[in-house]
């Protein structure tokens, strides 16, 4: 292992993985390094100030209609007598006031509508109240895994008694507002859901009296209920461009398939059996991130393939990993996996996930550390594995593959075969077919000399008995005739036989 560490691998300082803010808490790629506190205090900041600048915009083309308005009128009720260029005169700004309005609305005015209209808000009461026509989240079926949620939901507010009921009625609540809130964009939807978890985490506090354990243990399933229901809705949403993203990644490692363990300097070896098996487990756990549902265990795979890694690499090293470790092999087992919607992953869990968990926690430094694996691969480039520019491309574009080095190189010397277990196992297994071939033909000729040997012993066989039989033919003599008694010697001294006797009536 002295060689891989000797050559130079892929390092970030834990500093990095921080807030930029400078809070303590790890920061995220999609919130421009910042954690989830201080990134909702900027989004507030930045809403707030567009908010007022659209209001002051919308103030500002309401006096110039206003204006050109009473100038037209002005205009009209001049005398005949005057000059007509004067009128004309005034209609010109005034069509091109019209038309600088028009592209300032289609512009700028759409965030007060998107803000104010009546989608973003709660619906009416009396609306509520007709129920004349059902919400989508009620009209739907809903499918077997959102009915156990619920029933389990229900079941664990049971234990909560007063508290709970509130819990419940909250959380409806708040899923029958989101199921009228589907032309908002992502970013807005985030917003809801984040504030519904933090006025939510506090009223539980003032419930229970500052338990955070119990306040977190209730969020969690909070988190599991809406979430669940509201999968389908704010998953990878049509208002953003995640799918897009997503197809540019999965392309992205597609091309990158011929990096492998020595250009990353991932300190594992797979030809060791159990570090083989927690690297698939590794691979395994990404890959199955995407099936689930609730950001909370989307989290719990990542860190199940994170532990993983730690174990691949203490059981390589003999001693546990550090964070240089840790990071180059993550890479390379996303790289391998190539996991499904990953940029939409990432997303959905950065919107909806409750922030505690990202902020502090091994959930949120491994995950973390996924967003750096993902910004790495996106940005990689020659320069990141120690290659000629040239080489790079050439390999990128699928015209060469790269030659492993004989000599002078920082990684060991082993043929592909040997450096990649699963090109080992073929190998041995076509070596073991070879030898199954050629068994297989020598008892095929075997067979076929023991059938020849036996057709040529019947015929042989056969000749024998023909000619034993023509030199001593078979007679068959029909047996002479008898009396029954005519072989018993002793006749003459058995008695007389009786003779019948006569009486006299």
């Amino acid at each position: 292992m002295s060689q891989w560490t000797a050559r130079r691998g892929i390092h970030m300082d834990q500093s990095e993985l921080l807030c930029n803010k400078g809070c303590g808490y790890y920061g995220n790629m999609a919130w421009q390094g910042l954690c989830s506190k201080c990134w909702r205090e900027e989004y507030q900041r930045a809403r707030q100030k567009q908010i007022q600048e659209d209001w002051a915009l919308a103030e500002k083309l309401q006096k110039e209609e206003e204006a050109a308005y009473a100038s037209i009128q002005g205009a009209q009720s001049q005398p005949p007598s005057q000059p007509q260029a004067q009128p004309q005169a005034s209609l010109a700004p005034f069509s091109k006031f019209e038309e600088r309005k028009t592209n300032e609305k289609t512009r700028k005015v759409t965030t007060v509508k998107k803000f104010f209209s009546p989608s973003s808000r709660t619906a009416p009461k009396k609306e509520n109240l007709e129920g004349k026509i059902p919400s989508p989240s009620i009209s739907r079926q809903s499918s077997i895994e959102t009915d156990r949620v619920s029933r389990d939901f229900v079941e664990f507010l049971k234990t909560l008694q007063k508290p709970g009921r509130e819990v419940h009625k909250q959380s409806s609540a708040f899923i029958e507002i989101m199921a009228n809130k589907k032309d908002l964009g992502a970013d807005e939807l985030s917003e809801c859901v984040q504030d519904f978890y933090q006025n939510m985490s506090d009223r539980l506090m003032t419930n229970f009296k500052g338990s955070s354990e119990r306040v977190e243990q209730v969020m969690d399933e909070v988190e599991k209920y809406i979430m669940t229901r509201l999968y389908k809705s704010v998953f990878c949403p049509e208002t953003t461009d995640d799918e897009k993203k997503d197809l540019a990644t999965q392309n992205r490692i597609r091309a990158l398939h011929w990096v492998d363990i020595q250009m990353l300097c991932v300190p594992v070896d797979e030809e060791i059996p159990a570090v083989s098996d927690n690297v698939v487990k590794a691979i395994t756990d990404v890959i199955e991130m995407d099936s689930k549902r609730v950001p909370r265990d989307k989290l719990t795979c990542i860190t199940r393939c994170s532990k993983h890694i730690f174990s691949a690499i203490k059981i390589t090293k003999s001693e546990p990993g550090s964070a240089d470790d840790f990071l180059p092999t993550l890479i390379y087992i996303v790289l391998k996996a190539n996991p499904p919607r990953l940029q939409s992953n990432i997303q959905y869990i950065t919107r909806f996930c409750n922030p505690s968990r990202l902020m502090t926690g091994e959930d949120g430094y491994y995950f973390t550390n996924l967003c750096c694996a993902v910004a790495f691969i996106e940005k990689l480039d020659a320069q990141s594995l120690n290659l000629d520019p040239v080489d790079f491309e050439r390999y990128m574009s699928g015209q060469v593959s790269p030659r492993r080095p004989q000599v002078d190189s920082g990684w060991p010397q082993m043929d592909t075969a040997a450096s990649i277990p699963a090109l080992a196992q073929v190998n041995q297994n076509l070596d073991l077919l070879s030898g199954l071939g050629s068994r297989q033909e020598r008892v095929l000729e075997g067979a076929r000399s023991m059938q020849s040997d036996l057709i040529t012993w019947q015929e042989s066989v056969a000749r024998e008995v023909q000619e034993i039989l023509e030199k001593y033919p078979l007679e068959i003599r029909p047996p002479a005739l008898s009396a029954i008694d005519s072989d018993n010697m002793e006749n003459d001294r058995l008695p007389l036989p009786l003779t019948p006797q006569v009486f006299a009536g």
